[in-house]
């Protein structure tokens, strides 16, 4: 684990959140009216809801929604906030259940949702969990900057990011090793002959492709393989995409004598289009991530896998581990990948004409 610096969290002091009674201390009005503008009850006037919203903004409040009911003794709800990439991917649906089975063993229940790497969503979900009171977060992200969840940080709320780094902040993070293992596919494919391999990935803008794009190149350039003549397309989220992209790829000159595919549903994708090809036994293929049954085909799918379960239990360690009192400074636990050979990235380059 890699301390990513010496800021440790805020004290136990500094964990309490704005009430209504601060916000109306600092708008001049009464708790009762703080309420009825936060519920948007009638008979208030414009000036006093301008008081009322500016000083929850000044504060950064956000409504409790239940009222205090469900808190404890120890000011805790027993709740953690978890969002993942899509509850409907393999991987993200691992991360799930590892930090779930986590949190039920500590009677603590988990409030879930979908990322679907778009900002807004994010966003949204992460303030719907501190409307709720959550006693951690444990995030996937797609926003340029977290900054905005300075605040809760400064107030002690214990963050952990999953999958993907924080940038604006530094809080802990649990991550693949992204670019080595992107290499290592790469490389694999290069030690069986290869030196056409095209790269099919996920959009640009999200941290994990923009890592397994660096690993591949990285190695090709090690390796002394030009990288101009490559095939390489990017911006595929998804089965239908990837599809078509691969069978482009088979009407473009020189084809690809291998594909590296950067993620899960890519790889579903160029498994479909070589297959409606019959290029399935003369084009070699590796994934980044495992994939459903891939054992199970023919050839099987050669994969660098990830450890979505040990993700998932290592955030959750931390997040408790911080609940329990740790004050170390943040740091980046880095989870390996491994190389699963199953015979599609075995596959050595076809003899042209």
């Amino acid at each position: 684990m890699t301390p990513l610096s010496n800021t440790s969290p805020a004290p136990e002091s500094a964990r309490s959140r704005p009430t209504m009674r601060h916000v109306a201390a600092l708008a001049g009005v009464g708790v009762k009216t703080v309420s009825r503008v936060i519920n948007g009850e009638p008979n208030v006037s414009a000036a006093t809801i301008a008081k009322v919203e500016a000083a929850a903004r000044t504060l950064d409040y956000q409504p409790d929604l239940h009222a205090g009911n469900l808190r404890r003794a120890d000011g805790r709800t027993r709740t953690l906030g978890l969002l993942v990439g899509s509850v409907d991917n393999p991987f993200s649906g691992a991360v799930h259940r590892a930090v779930e089975d986590a949190a039920l063993a500590r009677g603590v229940s988990v409030f879930a949702s979908s990322l679907d790497d778009d900002p807004a969503r994010e966003q949204e979900a992460v303030s719907a969990f501190l409307r709720r009171r959550v006693d951690g977060l444990i995030l996937t992200t797609i926003t340029e900057s977290q900054a905005y969840l300075a605040p809760e940080l400064r107030r002690g709320t214990p963050v952990v990011f999953v999958d993907r780094e924080p940038a604006g902040i530094t809080s802990d993070a649990v991550v693949s090793d992204n670019a080595d293992g992107a290499a290592l596919a790469t490389r694999h494919l290069l030690e069986h002959g290869h030196r056409r391999i095209a790269y099919l990935g996920d959009r640009h803008g999200i941290q994990t492709a923009r890592e397994r794009h660096r690993g591949y190149l990285d190695e090709l350039g090690r390796a002394g393989v030009s990288t101009r003549d490559q095939h390489v397309v990017e911006g595929l989220h998804d089965e239908a995409t990837s599809q078509a992209a691969t069978l482009a790829l088979f009407d473009a000159p020189s084809p690809p004598t291998a594909i590296f595919s950067s993620q899960n549903l890519v790889t579903i994708g160029v498994i479909r289009a070589l297959r409606e090809l019959g290029r399935q036994h003369d084009t070699a293929l590796v994934g980044f991530d495992d994939v459903p049954l891939g054992d199970l085909l023919d050839p099987g799918v050669t994969v660098v896998a990830q450890n979505p379960q040990q993700i998932g239990r290592t955030a959750a360690e931390r997040i408790f581990a911080r609940l329990d009192g740790d004050t170390a400074p943040a740091a980046r636990s880095i989870v390996p990948t491994r190389l699963i050979v199953r015979g599609s990235g075995e596959i050595t380059p076809r003899t042209e004409g």
